[in-house]
């Protein structure tokens, strides 16, 4: 095909700069990740839930182009009611997942659903059981006698406390609730439940509320865990090793820089109010940083609580098709490779 002068100039100016670009990663005068060479690679992760400052570590590291040094294009695709993220990510139609608590995990992989967990969002899980001065529950056993206003989908959590503690179901009235605190305020029941991070939420109770987290309780289990397909975690190891070292990046400048994390989160999503997500998000780091990421690094996760869980759940007659492997809930294939880059802070 016969070329014009333009194109023989452009063809002469791509050659020219395909040039200068190879002499200057020889001279070393390029980032180490390499942009002169390799392609993007567009990731998405799937939530189960609409998206809000639990990605505020992964908004962070999308507008510090921390992704983008790792050659990924992260989407956040949100989740909702009516959107199975699981079986999303299982069919292969996104690459990674997250949930909102590790059981989701544990209930798939009964299922022979082939997801497992490698990293975790936050180091313990935030749920826990609200009441006020006039009829206090400081400790499990104080919820005999009381009314305790849950989620639906929440009572295999007060079954779990309930057993670990020996209350039977006959000395706790059960009252499903939404996600206000009305109840509680109108004398409808005793407790509430739900997020310490969701702050917004809890303020209708006053600063004298009193808060029994599940665990502390004795009921150990992780909250927003990131998973993948076995073939991902196989095939793609060094995908997922990216987004690990990268979110994490973002998560550890949200912990050092809460209030300009969330300018970006809030540029993200428009709908959410700043001074709400500064106070949510700052309650919400508190999770995500402690003992355990000093030692071995943000994400981490301990094989034995997971154990612990398989074993409760067990008990609890969860598992219709036999309680997992754990090798088939979690791996720590993904933490082993990053272990040297990911923040040890807490």
């Amino acid at each position: 095909m016969r070329q014009t002068v333009s194109t023989r100039f452009r063809r002469r100016s791509l050659l020219k700069s395909g040039a200068a670009a190879t002499g200057l990663a020889a001279a070393g005068l390029l980032p180490s990740g390499g942009f002169a060479q390799g392609k993007t690679q567009t990731v998405n992760l799937q939530l189960g839930w609409l998206a809000g400052n639990n990605q505020i570590g992964e908004v962070s590291a999308k507008h510090l182009g921390y992704y983008e040094e790792e050659k990924l294009n992260v989407a956040i695709q949100p989740g909702g009611p009516s959107i199975d993220g699981v079986a999303i990510v299982a069919s292969g139609r996104h690459e990674i997942g997250q949930v909102s608590s590790s059981p989701s995990l544990m209930l798939a992989a009964s299922q022979k659903i082939p997801v497992t967990c490698f990293a975790t969002g936050l180091q313990q899980h935030p749920y826990a059981y609200f009441s006020l001065p006039k009829k206090p529950v400081r400790a499990a056993r104080d919820l005999i006698g009381k009314k305790v206003g849950i989620q639906a989908t929440a009572k295999v959590l007060l079954n779990a406390l309930m057993k670990k503690h020996d209350i039977a179901e006959k000395d706790v009235e059960i009252v499903i609730i939404g996600s206000e605190m009305t109840p509680i305020l109108t004398g409808q029941t005793d407790v509430v439940s739900g997020w310490v991070t969701n702050t917004t939420t809890l303020k209708p109770l006053g600063p004298d509320r009193i808060d029994l987290r599940l665990w502390d309780a004795g009921v150990r289990l992780y909250a927003l865990p990131y998973y993948a397909t076995k073939d991902t975690i196989e095939k793609k190891s060094d995908m997922l090793a990216a987004f690990t070292r990268a979110t994490s990046r973002g998560w550890e400048y949200a912990l050092k820089n809460p209030e300009k994390a969330v300018d970006f989160l809030v540029k993200e999503y428009p709908n959410l109010k700043r001074d709400d997500e500064i106070e949510g998000s700052k309650a919400l780091l508190t999770f995500a940083f402690n003992a355990n990421t000093v030692a071995n690094g943000w994400g981490a996760f301990d094989p034995a609580v997971w154990q612990e869980q398989i074993k409760l759940y067990d008990e609890l007659k969860q598992f219709s098709a036999g309680p997992p492997k754990l090798d088939d809930v979690i791996t720590s294939k993904i933490l082993d490779a990053t272990k040297a880059q990911r923040a040890k802070v807490g």
